[in-house]
Parts: C-alpha cells; structure tokens; sequence
C-alpha cells in the first residue's frame, strides 16, 4: 500500500554515500570531491533529511525506468545480492510489493517513478525480496540527486 507524508514542509537535505551510507559533516559539493571520504567506494548523493538514509543504512538507488544504480553495502546483505549483479537490473527482480493487492506493483512503480522524475513528496510502501515469502519490508521512496533518481529507504520490518 502507497501512503503520502501527511504534511510536508521544506526538510534540509543531507549528503550521504551511495555505498556505506555514510554522511558526511558538513560537505558542500562545490568544495570536494563526490567519492566517499569513509569508504573510497560510493559517490556522494543529496536528499531532503526526511528521505536520506541514516548512516550505513540500507537503501537502493533507482532511475527512471526501475533500474537499479546503486545498492547500498547493508542492503546487499538484507536483499542477499551483490551490488555489481544487481546494478541495472529492473527493481521487480529484487523486489516486490508485499501486498497482495492488484495495484501493489503499479504503486511501487509509480512512486519509484515519481521520485526519479524529480517529485520530492516521501512515500512508504511495503515490499518483500522477490524470492522469499514472509518477510515484509517498510521502505519510504523519495527523490535524490545528482543525478535525478529514486531511493528507496529500508526502515526495516513491518508487522
């Protein structure tokens, strides 16, 4: 199921690494580089703090066709997947929506679809890994840049 934020007021944004998450204390894109400082591995990426991952937290990074570009290293182990075999990959064949529903994968689409296209409203949907039944996932959806692209942010569980 597809739910909007209630209300939404302009969040700072936040820089975090597309690998190990990791945010970094007052970075401004115009003074360093974009490669993690941490890691040496991710390139940096800017979200509104209420979408950014926490740091080393799990999360994938999406574009406008449902393509994965970056999975982070904790979503690695929570999907079971590599980031180099996932990269590229259609997001359907990592994840799927949990619900049962008939719309649950247009709404999954359509928010990841939303927020690659620049459309910076959160949205939490319920997901599962493609090929395991019983576990749920709550991920918010948001924009991130730059590029322009979806992440898709593990809050962990649902019940």
């Amino acid at each position: 199921m597809l739910f909007r934020s209630p209300s939404r007021e302009d969040q700072p944004s936040v820089w975090f690494c597309s690998h190990c998450g990791t945010q970094p204390p007052g970075y401004e894109a115009d003074e360093h580089t974009r490669v993690c400082s941490d890691c040496g591995l991710g390139v940096l990426l800017r979200a509104s703090s209420d979408v950014a991952p926490p740091n080393g937290g799990a999360f994938m990074v999406l574009d406008h066709s449902l393509s994965v570009c970056a999975l982070s290293a904790s979503a690695e182990r929570l999907l079971a997947a590599r980031e180099t075999e996932a990269v590229n990959r259609h997001i359907t064949e990592l994840l799927v929506p949990a619900d049962a529903e008939a719309q649950g994968r247009a709404n999954l689409a359509a928010a990841v679809t939303w927020a690659a296209g620049g459309d910076e409203t959160p949205r939490t949907v319920t997901v599962r890994p493609a090929n395991t039944f019983g576990v749920r996932l709550t991920a918010r959806i948001g924009s991130c840049s730059p590029p322009q692209a979806a992440l898709l942010v593990f809050d962990g569980p649902s019940h």
